[in-house]
């Protein structure tokens, strides 16, 4: 995927049904983002409306970092 821009990737994109990511990769994603940001990623957030695109992620620790 990476350097292959055959096939663009928007922020709105959705990471699971682009394959970015896997249930795995949403476990890895929720730990980098309590470490990189400070905060505490809760079982009821790891929802599609906030972890499942650049634009969700963004929405996603405006909320929690306010």
């Amino acid at each position: 995927m990476f350097g292959d821009e055959s096939e663009p990737f928007a922020d709105s994109d959705s990471f699971m049904q682009k394959g970015i990511i896997d249930s795995t990769g949403v476990l890895e994603l929720t730990a980098f983002l309590e470490e990189k940001y400070g905060i505490t990623v809760a079982d009821e957030d790891m929802l599609p409306e906030n972890l499942d695109s650049i634009d969700n992620l963004i929405r996603y620790l405006e909320r929690k970092r306010s």
